[in-house]
């Protein structure tokens, strides 16, 4: 069943077996789904991993359990999923603002309470329901609690968001931290199973033991090299900035990240840079004035000062934008706003610019964030509502 997120509904003797619940907003549809084509009860539920697009689906089995005085819904999950719901409680505001400003979504609420796995396991596990046999394994990717499920009699892996159609979403810029190596290495496990039928976390299934290798083993490479690049640069004293802008990809790469099942459209390979070095280098990005900053609009109002002026600065931003050079102009824009946070040219400015960024990003990341602040800064110069062209993103946290 796909949606949003791809759910499998496995037939078994005891009943219907789960992988993948959903999001808050399609958990009827799904039951009505399941119900479509049969009326046996759902005893077992496995979650791939603890993102809320896959965890909200179970509550109307459990309702539907207790009204007609059945064994409620059995989730499983790994140990880690419990941990997850904890932080997410904990950290809920942040939470919030993280995903209205990434998936467009001003009105998001972030959950507090969550369908608690009933079972756990820290790194395989074999499920035997109705005579359908089920090998899980836990890996770390996307994120600490993945679960891979494996139906070796029916050719059957689920993969969760190991893949999920685009290149992986290993750098999440607002998001906590992804584990690059681990993740190329759990992709290069799936491609040797020899499954026939790939179900990813989100799209369509992939059908024949060809093309499933062709494409995890595609994704492990394209980590496998930028982990790579990443830590011969750290180790030979590379700053963060020099490998951000060092040309990292061999001609291979390049064109893995052109073919359209391993497209950057969800996140960027400069991302995933940025999450190798926090992963092994930590917050210090080599610029010894980043260690003790000034607070940024001090900054900003000294190097307005030196332009002429606020707006100065602010056309400057302009007329980079024009010549096409960006994210020099994105740096002065915010400059120009932190400098003057209440005039409403310069706000004019920066929300131009920032516009423009967001319709250049190839990734679905770097538009969400570029949007957010062309939103901000059209409310500082018209006085308009700020979340009025936010409205209608993918909900994929």
């Amino acid at each position: 069943m796909a949606g949003d997120g791809q759910r499998l509904r496995v037939p078994t003797s005891e009943g219907i077996v789960l992988f993948d619940t959903g999001d808050r907003y399609s958990s009827d549809k799904l039951l009505a789904a399941v119900r479509a084509v049969s009326p046996a009860p759902v005893v077992s539920a496995i979650y791939s991993h603890g993102h809320i697009d896959h965890v909200f689906g179970v509550g109307p089995f459990d309702a539907e359990a207790a009204q007609r005085s059945v064994v409620p819904v059995s989730v499983v999950a790994h140990e880690a999923v419990p941990r997850r719901f904890d932080r997410y409680r904990l950290t809920a505001g942040y939470n919030a603002l993280v995903n209205q400003r990434q998936f467009r979504a001003p009105g998001l609420v972030w959950p507090t309470v969550f369908r608690q796995p009933d079972r756990t396991y820290r790194d395989r596990l074999q499920l035997d329901i109705g005579g359908l046999g089920l090998q899980l394994r836990h890996g770390r990717g996307e994120t600490d609690d993945a679960t891979v499920a494996w139906l070796p009699e029916h050719r059957i892996l689920c993969c969760g968001d190991f893949y999920a159609w685009n290149a992986p979403n290993a750098g999440n810029p607002q998001k906590v931290q992804r584990y690059v190596a681990e993740w190329a290495g759990m992709l290069e496990w799936m491609a040797g199973l020899g499954a026939e039928m790939l179900l990813p976390g989100h799209g369509v299934p992939i059908v024949g033991a060809e093309r499933i290798s062709m494409t995890l083993l595609g994704a492990a490479e394209i980590l496998t090299v930028l982990h790579d690049a990443v830590l011969e640069r750290m180790n030979a004293g590379a700053t963060l900035d020099e490998i951000l802008h060092a040309d990292l990809l061999p001609p291979r790469v390049k064109e893995l990240l052109r073919r359209p099942y391993l497209r950057p459209s969800y996140d960027e390979p400069e991302f995933i840079v940025r999450n190798v070095w926090r992963m092994y280098g930590g917050w210090y990005d080599g610029d010894p004035s980043s260690v003790k900053p000034a607070p940024r609009a001090d900054l900003a109002t000294e190097i307005a000062d030196l332009a002429g002026g606020s707006r100065r600065l602010a056309a400057r931003a302009l007329a980079l934008a024009d010549e096409g050079r960006l994210p020099l102009a994105g740096h002065l824009a915010e400059l120009a706003a932190l400098s003057a946070p209440e005039d409403s040219e310069v706000h004019d400015a920066r929300s131009r610019v920032f516009g423009q960024l967001e319709k250049g990003a190839p990734s679905f990341m770097a538009r969400g964030i570029y949007a957010w602040a062309a939103a901000e800064s059209r409310a500082k110069a018209d006085g308009s509502d700020p979340w009025s062209t936010m409205r209608g993103g993918r909900w994929v946290p």
